[in-house]
């Protein structure tokens, strides 16, 4: 028995090894892919708030940095490996969150009412993103929101410590909480949520000055050319609108007219999805193994499609939280599991492939994005859909089947005695 599940998990390591050893190749620019250099962000960017950083301040005057303090935790952890180049490093590092991520599933995926399909998801998912997955620091986030919502059926605390020190880190993580079943373990992780981030927030004020200029930044920034809102844009620049496409913040965001109720509509957008996720907590009735990665997955969905930025990093927290879905045998995610898979693939071409087409909107640009856009439309839908019926609809009902059994069950009783 050893022996045959030793032997079944040769296949998915051995694709592993070998889809990673080919994103290597590409961030180290051994092999090269078409479109802008998706490693420009570690070598130039990172390594310049590194610099900063090791000052002992944040990079106040950089209007790029828009990361909550902790975020400087893996801007430095280059540092680590000191006989490497910061690139290399950086690089490497993802490297290894990658393999912890992967190692996680297979372990947890072993386990009775689990499923290897969470591994071999995220083996599938992270190589079909590209070399964005090892040039961003999104990998070092997801691998923290996956080991936390991996803790959460035996430690809530854990899930809660983890999901608060990923706030500080890049602020989605704190959705983990958001599906924590009612009563004990909301009562253990939520506070623990707390505790870690004011604890960690802490930390970064005492630490360097500077902590909270994020903020600032990120509040001005606009509607970015591959998010939902900039769909609009991509329209009527053929149509006379006189704004612009150009780098602003840190990424290329529309500017001009009407581009300010865009994203101020994209952020009613989300308030409402955050209602929705609200009223379905109250409403829900039924919490299963799987449910808090359901419902993880629900609202980083909701999160990702309305916001008025939607990197291509963005996708890895989707395929993350997807794969620890899809761990658990209860889990119904499989269908929006699959569109987020494909939403992912096509990504890749939207950036950096096809990344000036998007930029110019032209025909190629536009139906490339609004592919990968309305994959994660309907992925959301049917995400939310499903979280519904599968802990608020069926439940209802089930519980309304009982009424009459148990209204009759007197009469029968009597009939059964001969008290008729």
């Amino acid at each position: 028995m050893g022996n045959g599940s030793r032997t079944g998990l040769r296949l998915p390591l051995a694709l592993w090894g070998l889809t990673r050893i080919l994103l290597l190749l590409c961030v180290f620019k051994i092999v090269v892919i078409p479109g802008p250099d998706i490693t420009f962000d570690v070598s130039d960017i990172y390594q310049g708030w590194y610099e900063v950083l090791r000052t002992g301040t944040y990079p106040l005057d950089d209007v790029t940095w828009q990361y909550p303090p902790a975020a400087a935790f893996a801007i430095l952890a280059p540092g680590l490996l000191p006989f490497l180049g910061y690139a290399s490093a950086f690089f490497v590092l993802a490297f290894l969150c990658d393999a912890v991520v992967f190692g996680l599933l297979v372990h947890t995926g072993r386990r009775a009412g689990r499923s290897l399909r969470g591994a071999w998801f995220w083996l599938a998912g992270v190589p079909l993103l590209g070399p964005t997955a090892y040039a961003r620091y999104d990998v070092m986030v997801t691998a923290v929101a996956v080991m936390a919502l991996l803790a959460a059926g035996r430690s809530p605390r854990v899930l809660g410590a983890l999901a608060g020190f990923g706030a500080v880190l890049k602020v989605w993580p704190v959705l983990l909480l958001a599906g924590t079943p009612k009563g004990r373990a909301t009562f253990r992780s939520w506070p623990a949520a707390v505790g870690a981030a004011a604890a960690v927030l802490a930390f970064c004020l005492v630490w360097m000055p500077g902590a909270l200029t994020f903020l600032g930044f990120q509040r001005d920034r606009g509607t970015e050319v591959e998010s939902l809102g900039a769909m609009v844009f991509h329209v009527v620049r053929h149509f006379g609108w006189s704004g612009e496409a150009r780098m602003n913040y840190g990424s290329i965001e529309f500017l001009g007219p009407y581009v300010s109720t865009v994203s101020t509509a994209a952020l009613v957008l989300t308030v409402a999805a955050f209602g929705w996720l609200l009223v379905w907590r109250f409403r829900a009735r039924r919490f299963v193994s799987s449910t808090v990665a359901d419902a993880a997955f629900v609202a980083v969905l909701l999160f990702t499609t309305t916001s008025r930025v939607l990197s291509p990093q963005y996708m890895l927290w989707l395929v993350g939280l997807a794969a620890v879905c899809l761990a658990y045998r209860s889990s119904r995610m499989r269908k929006p599991a699959h569109l987020v898979l494909w939403a992912t693939a096509v990504t890749q071409f939207e950036f950096p492939v096809w990344f000036s087409h998007v930029t110019r909107s032209d025909p190629l640009g536009i139906a490339v994005l609004f592919t990968r856009n309305g994959l994660l439309i309907a992925a959301t839908l049917i995400a939310c859909r499903i979280l519904w019926r599968h802990t608020v609809t069926e439940p209802r009902l089930a519980g309304a089947a009982k009424v009459p059994a148990q209204a009759g069950q007197p009469e029968r009783e009597k009939a059964l005695s001969g008290s008729f």
